[in-house]
């Protein structure tokens, strides 16, 4: 089995947040709507889904947000579209860009909590998840930037440097990757204003790596849970129940109820 990286959304997050700096996104599923308490960074880890919210079987850990180098020289792996980066900042191991990041002013998350969720009955089928608060109006704008790549990213590819051991070596060779993107049919769970769902893949090996995100949005922040497979075991949906137990607690925190 490959091995299977801890993924951080927040550089897609990021991302789609400048890109949706000029849109505007109306509409009763527009978090702008119906104004509800936006979380500070300490609310926010609060309302991370636990063990006793998911019942017995399920282990929480909740993880501060990575901060691995994805800049120049890094080994970053990048997309030749370069409209289709932020889906491959999101799936690089300890790529988070964290809390602080950049000025809340500049439309990017304030604040952001990471957390991963195992099952005893699958443990293979861990979900990786992500908490990620915006100012009011945000959250629906960088969800609507998101759903716009899988016209132009439905299929593309990316170049990555050789490893660092490797580097400088003679006949080093870079890595070149074919990626799928699809949409994948998500019902929005109760509680919820909008749920968007994907599977990318990286088909540069001999087995297909497949990544299932389901990305759901709660009033100024969103919710992302992401499992991963691999060609003979694709990866499967996240798990309902932690999906929606993680937004009623969301929805709960921000209403105060």
């Amino acid at each position: 089995m490959p091995h299977r990286p801890r993924p951080s959304v927040v550089p897609l997050l990021c991302a789609l947040a400048l890109a949706a700096g000029c849109t505007t996104v109306g509409g009763p599923s527009d978090d702008r709507a119906a104004p509800v308490h936006e979380l500070s960074a300490a609310e926010l880890r609060t309302a991370a889904v636990t063990d006793a919210d998911l019942g017995a079987g399920y282990a929480v850990t909740v993880m501060t947000p990575g901060h691995g180098d994805t800049g120049q020289g890094s080994g970053r792996e990048t997309s030749d579209v370069p409209a289709c980066q932020p889906l491959l900042d999101a799936v690089a191991p300890g790529g988070g860009a964290g809390p602080g990041a950049a000025s809340p002013g500049a439309g990017l998350p304030y604040a952001e909590t990471d957390l991963s969720v195992a099952r005893a009955a699958d443990p293979a089928g861990a979900a990786y998840g992500a908490l990620v608060g915006y100012r009011s109006g945000r959250a629906a704008q960088v969800q609507a930037e998101l759903e716009k790549l899988f016209g132009p990213c439905a299929v593309f590819t990316s170049t990555a440097p050789p490893p660092p051991a490797e580097r400088g070596k003679k006949g080093a060779q870079s890595t070149h990757t074919r990626h799928r993107l699809a949409q994948a049919d998500t019902p929005t769970p109760e509680g919820a204003d909008a749920a968007t769902g994907f599977t990318l893949t990286n088909e540069s090996g001999t087995a297909v790596l497949s990544q299932r995100a389901v990305l759901t949005r709660v009033g100024p922040a969103l919710a992302v849970f992401t499992t991963f497979g691999v060609s003979t075991e694709p990866a499967a949906a996240p798990d309902e129940r932690i999906v929606r137990q993680q937004v009623a607690k969301l929805r709960a925190a921000q209403t105060g109820k």
